[in-house]
């Protein structure tokens, strides 16, 4: 293909069938194993109402159910993946064992109830993950990177050991589903240490602005452990606030703090995403911007939506980084390369997005309620008319079909995408061991929505681009620590 300067200069794929080390091939099925069994428990908890317990240890609920499912899956998906990523490599039965023992540790904190037992999982959780990221230890870069991840683990630990203190201090229990049924005794200063705390602790995991340093360094790991993190490990944040929801949800206050930490967030990883240009780069701002999401629907008081953005980003961004080999083309500069930023739809473009947008926004609240009345549901029915729209616009602006083609598709894909997002959401809703807790409407929930439709046009129309300072700005801020960076192929050849 004219243009493209990169040559074939590996052989044929490995044979996965063939002379595969026992560990790889038993981990997959073992995996797959699980998740078969998660499918079924689900089934059963769907139709059998209580929690299943050891009365003090564990507890197993509609959350704990439907997150095995998911872990399960997409660690089938990475391990079976990985079969012929890892093959030949000297550490592939090191990398299955830790992916193995990552899925595993996920499972055991999820339906862990007695603080010591969830603290030390989540900490473990981490440490698992840095090895992951780490996993090729002959390369300087890649223990540089795991040693930075690893410190901020312990930080979240360490945040999460302080809130789990201070509420069996404040409360005189030692597990998660008796604090929360005493949620209504809860206040002062150990429950403000707690509840900051978790939050903290959150965003780390998360990977939020300003902690997203770990995250974008992270890009060492092999692709796989980078899919089960982005489509596991930081979702984290959104599950641990949501575990302990009757302890944040105790003032209107700190929940309106929660929105606009993770509306930075958002608004943060969506400026970052706009100057990046590595392919694992940009996906791993754009998770900083969608778990940023994530902990704004938390503190709106959607949990329900909350637990859903994160399965389905999960799905999206499991595909996304197993696939980001595809997306790599050497090619040399052309000036007849398309350019979309700042590009102006027609007119018939702009009614038929703009009234895309505020149809699935309204089908949204005609099926689930939300937006119906003037609490921080309209806050979140505003989000999804943003994203229909960004959806939308995108479609307009991409495709190659006729124009009359194109924007009689754009409604007729957009609208059922949000029937099923509904329906979805309801259904998860329905299984979470806590409910909506929607605040009334303030005025920073205004400034919220008003700041991040700003962001969004701003990088719309291009203004990062005609602003070097803003640029540069920008573009620092997404560069990892220099000795987490690989510059060579020599410096990375385990061979």
């Amino acid at each position: 293909m004219s243009g493209h300067s990169s040559k074939p200069t590996v052989g044929a794929l490995p044979d996965t069938t063939a002379d595969s080390p026992f560990v790889p091939v038993a981990v997959t099925w073992l995996v797959w194993s699980l998740f078969a069994v998660s499918i079924a428990v689900l089934v059963a908890r769907i139709r059998l109402d209580g929690v299943w317990e050891i009365r003090g240890l564990v507890a197993v609920d509609g959350l704990t159910v439907l997150l095995w499912a998911v872990v399960t899956f997409f660690s089938g998906i990475v391990h079976s993946y990985s079969r012929r990523y890892m093959a030949g490599s000297v550490r592939e039965t090191r990398f299955f064992l830790a992916a193995f023992g990552f899925t595993v540790t996920v499972m055991a904190l999820v339906a862990a109830d007695h603080v010591v037992l969830f603290g030390s999982l989540w900490l473990a959780m981490g440490m698992v993950m840095a090895a992951l990221i780490g996993t090729i230890d002959g390369w300087k870069q890649a223990r540089a990177a795991a040693a930075i991840a690893r410190r901020y683990f312990i930080a979240s630990s360490v945040l999460l050991a302080v809130a789990l203190a201070a509420l069996w201090r404040a409360t005189g229990l030692a597990t998660i589903s008796g604090i929360g049924a005493a949620s209504d005794s809860l206040g002062g200063p150990l429950w403000l240490v707690a509840a900051v705390a978790l939050v903290l602790a959150a965003m780390i995991q998360s990977a939020l602005v300003p902690f997203h340093g770990w995250l974008l360094s992270s890009m060492t790991a092999p692709t796989p452990a980078s899919a089960l993190m982005h489509a596991g490990f930081v979702n984290a944040g959104g599950v641990l606030l949501t575990r302990f929801a009757p302890v944040i949800t105790v003032d209107s206050t700190l929940m309106l703090a929660v929105v606009a930490i993770g509306a930075a967030s958002a608004g943060g990883g969506k400026l970052l995403k706009s100057v990046q240009t590595d392919v694992k780069g940009k996906l791993g701002c754009s998770t900083v911007g969608q778990m940023g999401f994530m902990i704004m629907q938390v503190g709106l008081g959607f949990f329900g939506a909350a637990i859903t953005h994160l399965i389905l980003h999960g799905f999206y961004k499991a595909y996304q980084f197993l696939s980001s080999g595809e997306q790599v083309e050497q090619t040399s500069p052309s000036a007849t390369a398309e350019h979309t930023v700042g590009r102006v739809p027609s007119a018939v473009g702009f009614v038929v997005v703009s009234l895309t947008g505020l149809a699935g926004g309204a089908l949204f609240t005609v099926l689930t309620g939300k937006g119906a009345t003037l609490d921080s549901g309209l806050l979140l029915t505003f989000f999804v008319v943003l994203t229909v729209l960004h959806a939308a616009r995108g479609a307009v602006r991409h495709t190659s079909t006729p124009p009359l083609a194109r924007y009689g598709a754009v409604p007729l894909v957009s609208l059922p995408a949000i029937v099923v997002y509904a329906v979805v959401y309801e259904g998860i809703s329905d299984l979470l061991p806590v409910g909506t807790a929607a605040t009334e409407l303030t005025v920073l929930h205004g400034v919220v929505a008003v700041a991040f439709l700003g962001i969004y046009v701003a990088i719309e129309i291009g203004v990062h681009e005609h602003s070097r300072r803003l640029y540069v700005a920008l573009l620092n801020a997404t560069q990892p620590p220099s000795d987490t960076v690989l510059t060579s192929t020599e410096e990375y050849n385990e061979y």
